[in-house]
């Protein structure tokens, strides 16, 4: 068993209806117990959601605007206009512990639930402190089914968490943040960027503050250098178009190398080390480059009109499908020495030479079109065309 000595220990009382041990021998065996029961709905309002993979969704559109799900619908429909019928309705709440105390001499049932977390029915419990906190509408005096389990294990609390939301379609950045894949990215990146945070939870909405943490490992992925590449066949082209639409595969691929970096065999894994090394390393300039060219001057008398936004003459954002193919161009001018991975152009290097090319490319080949840019192979390669004479260009490149 892992124990953390971080954990919140804070103790929660929980009011409840009934109360059963259902704990299997496996449960036992292992030091865990589970119990169901119904409870109050006033119950689960104060509980946290820490250990959930995702938080109230709604809360992504903040205090003023709420946007309705058909299941926020469905549960709130059900607390107005049937709620004798809300226990058999609603799905309940699973909530995770890691002790858990009855109480048998208070007046009315109790819990005392240390750490306690709700792992699945952030939603219903979202729903509710909308009625009371917002709309100031009385919660209805109705019961909801929960089940608690009592363990110390936080690899399996993670894992159930995840396992416990899959029916309702998890993000694949929610689990990979519960399961802390990011935590090690987000130190590196804070060291450049030290008042940003990397988005972990599909919950959380990119922000001034807050970084969509799926583009960044687009980014990323579009800057890797030939020689840390997958080895996929392509390893002198590299083919990264996919970096500019795919999120969802840069993802994957990262949460892949998290995996594999971390394996206890160095050998078989050694290329992978030094790829997610590359991705820490990368991360803050990555971020820094990602912004630069979305607003770079240099695009000013260009003539460009379609994914192009001016402000009169200053350049407000440039779409993604002409950035990637230039942030690709740029993996050419990825180096390692005793400061770790970065991204070193030589001091002769013409940023406005490349937004010619980019230029060419968009009109040429892409029909002046930036989403037929950023998935043409022809522009990448026509962009990286500049960055690799460049790179010859260089002493010692």
């Amino acid at each position: 068993m892992k124990n953390s000595t971080s954990l919140n220990r804070k103790t929660i009382v929980f009011p409840f209806h009934s109360l059963r041990n259902i704990s299997c021998p496996e449960d036992l065996k292992n030091d865990r117990r589970v119990y169901t029961g119904q409870a109050p709905v006033s119950s689960i309002l104060e509980l946290p959601t820490n250990a959930n993979v995702r938080g109230y969704l709604v809360e992504a559109e903040g205090k003023q605007k709420r946007t309705y799900t058909s299941v926020h619908k469905a549960i709130r429909n059900t607390l107005e206009d049937d709620p004798e019928n809300f226990s058999i309705l609603n799905n309940g709440v699973v909530i995770v512990a890691r002790d858990i105390e009855v109480d048998e001499n208070s007046k009315i049932k109790i819990l005392k639930l240390v750490g306690p977390s709700i792992i699945n029915g952030s939603q219903t419990q979202g729903v509710l402190n909308d009625l009371k906190e917002r709309d100031r509408l009385p919660v209805p005096e109705v019961h909801v089914k929960y089940e608690i389990i009592v363990m110390n294990d936080e690899d399996l609390i993670a894992e159930t968490s995840i396992a416990r939301n899959f029916q309702n379609d998890v993000m694949s950045i929610s689990i990979a943040g519960r399961k802390g894949q990011f935590d090690e990215l987000e130190v590196a990146f804070k060291k450049v960027h030290p008042s940003l945070k990397l988005r972990k939870s599909e919950s959380e909405i990119p922000t001034g503050e807050t970084v969509d943490t799926e583009k960044l490992i687009q980014v990323i992925t579009a800057l890797t250098p030939n020689e840390l590449w997958p080895k996929d066949g392509e390893k002198d082209n590299p083919n990264k178009v996919y970096t500019y639409s795919m999120k969802a595969k840069c993802l994957k691929e990262f949460q892949e190398v998290f995996r594999k970096a971390h394996d206890s065999s160095d050998l078989e894994h050694k290329d992978y080390k030094k790829l997610y090394e590359f991705y820490l390393d990368i991360s803050g300039d990555a971020w820094s480059i990602y912004r630069k060219w979305k607003s770079h001057a240099g695009f000013k008398g260009t003539g460009l009109k379609n994914g192009i936004v001016r402000d009169g003459d200053e350049i407000v954002e440039v779409a993604d499908g002409i950035v990637f193919p230039i942030i690709a161009s740029l993996a050419v001018f990825a180096k390692h020495s005793r400061g770790g991975w970065r991204i070193s152009p030589p001091e002769f290097f013409d940023e406005i030479e490349v937004i010619k090319s980019a230029k060419q490319a968009i009109t040429e080949i892409a029909a002046h079109n930036p989403w037929n840019m950023g998935k043409s192979k022809a522009c990448y390669s026509h962009i990286l065309q500049i960055t690799s004479l460049y790179k010859k260009l260089t002493p010692h490149g």
